[in-house]
């Protein structure tokens, strides 16, 4: 992450000093041309969507460990972002939201697998700090980073700027999030999709779909409800940013033509809700869990956990007309005003839009994943013995009247004007119990985290700097040394459900130097302390880091801080 001084003007742009970085025009979806990295015309396997979607150019396939390889195109992929206060009507009901470039979601990240991508950040906000983290990037070599504030660095003051730089070693589907506070829901988000090989054929790319949750107060104004009272009933939610309420506002449209089939990104992008999602009439064909390609399976309905993503495939082979898109919140672990009424339209072959009369799949309202064994990742790696195993309870206590959520006991706390970074690197730095750190220092030794509950509330956990190997998920038990475990090809993902009283098994490699955080992705729960962080390789991070950078966003924003008179009130991530 680098500071600089931003230019006027340059807001709502994209484009790059090597390469154009817009997205593939009309009749270039799902035909990708490589020829922008590659002349070699004995190439023998060139991508094709619908031929040959396994390939990807010379030396690199669906097949490639992208954990160990990976192209370098050489392509430059930039974006200029500025976060301004808005006032916006995403359902037709006006609320303050905070934004990138004035829109909700904000611009989609596009790039192909190999490129390097390079986001400068503008805060506008007229009171908040802001970080931007790049959910699932694994950041290899790059954890400085990762984007969030009070742990890979401190915010970004409101007036500065910075710019973040990483690498696309991983190709799929993801979504940027500001990462400091609650601030991601009240409108800082938008999605990523990086183009690379597929595990089945399709014809067309339609792009990222975000399935939101949304609220028309602000998540700070709600924050004390949410931690005195519980998490506060959702008014409604959005399908990339759209949705009706009351009379006001409009569906998300997109249209089939009959006989294609189309590739469809799905991200969930909630602070407090589990979706499932379907089409009605149509069969999903599921390829990627977050950003792990998979072995196809086919369901009528998927359920998408907070942060999760998949890329199903949807064949227009219906009755031309208008059909329901469905996004579902699962009332088992939320609540929502709009329970069976967020949906958009979906119409076949520019017939008039009308809305449809289809009726939805019949589906168990739950807040479990998809089971373990459709989720078989593309490229089998098996899970190696541990060297560290760390056990995590969760638990809930009340402190001064607020939900405080723990782990082992501890209720997360770190500082935004101290980041975990800046403090390994700082010998004489102090650590608080409070700060949850998990050191791993052996490079490459194997590491299985439990987490387990007694409480009956499913929670997504995800992890930062990894994708992790599933190697159990099980409700309504306790872990124990007769616990069974898969390391068998397991599925490997960012995100996965903590069962409802019970546990959750992931293994990593410690492959990544870097300070990582681990937590559930409930918005609520974050602040409310459900978290802990990963010190990993610590000999070797500050090699891999802009000293500079850091300490430079950091004095801006102490600065800030202590004129504004700004209080840390939540768990500092």
């Amino acid at each position: 992450m680098h500071s600089f001084a931003l230019l006027p003007g340059l807001i709502a742009m994209t484009c790059s000093a090597l390469v154009a970085a817009a997205p593939h025009g009309p009749g270039h979806e799902g035909h990708h041309d490589l020829s922008s990295r590659q002349s070699d015309s004995s190439a023998p396997c060139e991508f094709d969507s619908a031929t040959a979607p396994n390939c990807w150019g010379r030396n690199f396939s669906l097949s490639t460990n992208w954990y160990e390889e990976a192209p370098d195109t050489g392509v430059i992929r930039e974006y200029w972002f500025e976060l301004v206060n808005s006032t916006l009507t995403p359902d037709g009901v006006p609320r303050l939201a905070l934004t990138v470039n004035g829109s909700i979601p904000g611009p989609t990240i596009e790039a192909d697998w190999g490129d390097t991508i390079v986001v400068h950040v503008h805060n506008g906000l007229a009171n908040n700090g802001t970080s931007f983290h790049w959910h699932g990037i694994r950041q290899q070599g790059t954890a400085d980073e990762d984007g969030v504030a009070s742990i890979t660095q401190c915010p970004v003051a409101p007036g500065e700027s910075t710019t973040y730089t990483w690498k696309a070693t991983q190709y799929g589907t993801t979504w940027y999030h500001s990462h400091f506070s609650l601030q991601a829901w009240n409108g800082v988000f938008g999605g990523i999709l990086i183009r690379g090989p597929a595990s089945a054929p399709y014809d067309e790319d339609q792009g990222v779909i975000l399935l939101s949750d949304w609220l028309h107060e602000t998540t700070d104004t709600l924050y004390n409800v949410a931690s005195t009272s519980g998490p506060p009933t959702a008014n409604n939610g959005l399908i990339n940013g759209l949705n009706v309420y009351q009379g006001g506002g409009s569906r998300f449209k997109t249209g089939f033509e009959s006989g294609k089939s189309y590739r469809l990104r799905l991200v969930n992008t909630a602070i407090d809700t589990m979706f499932k999602f379907g089409i009605d009439n149509h069969t999903l064909t599921v390829i990627a869990a977050d950003l792990v390609p998979i072995v196809p399976f086919e369901t009528e309905m998927i359920s998408i956990g907070i942060g999760q993503r998949y890329d199903v495939i949807v064949k227009a082979d219906q009755e031309p007309g208008n059909y329901w898109m469905r996004s579902i919140p699962q009332l088992t672990c939320s609540a929502n005003e709009m329970t069976l009424n967020i949906k958009g339209i979906v119409t076949y072959d520019d017939l008039p839009v009308a809305n449809p009369t289809t009726d939805a799949y019949e589906y168990i309202d739950n807040c479990a994943d998809m089971p373990l064994e459709s989720l078989v990742p593309a490229v089998s790696l098996d899970a190696g013995d541990a060297t560290t195993q760390q056990v995590m309870d969760v638990g809930l206590s009340i402190v001064n009247s607020f939900f405080k959520w723990t782990l082992n006991t501890n209720s997360f706390l770190s500082d935004w004007g101290e980041p975990t970074l800046q403090k390994v690197l700082n010998p004489d730095a102090v650590f608080m119990d409070a700060e949850n750190i998990i050191t791993l220092n052996e490079a490459n030794a194997w590491t299985y985290l439990i987490i387990e509950s007694q409480l009956g509330l499913e929670h997504p956990f995800h992890l930062h700097g990894h994708d992790f190997f599933i190697l159990a998920q099980v409700p309504m038990a306790n872990f124990s040394d007769a616990s069974q475990l898969n390391l068998s090809n397991p599925p490997r993902r960012d995100v996965a459900m903590l069962p409802a009283s019970g546990f959750l098994a992931i293994a990593f490699q410690n492959d990544n130097p870097g300070v990582w955080l681990a937590h559930c992705h409930i918005g609520w729960h974050t602040s409310q302390g459900f978290a802990l962080q990963l010190v990993e390789r610590s000999s070797e991070i500050e090699a891999i880091t802009d000293m500079d950078a850091l300490q430079d966003t950091c004095a801006a924003w102490n600065t800030y801080q202590d004129r504004s008179g700004l209080v840390q009130e939540d768990s500092g991530v």
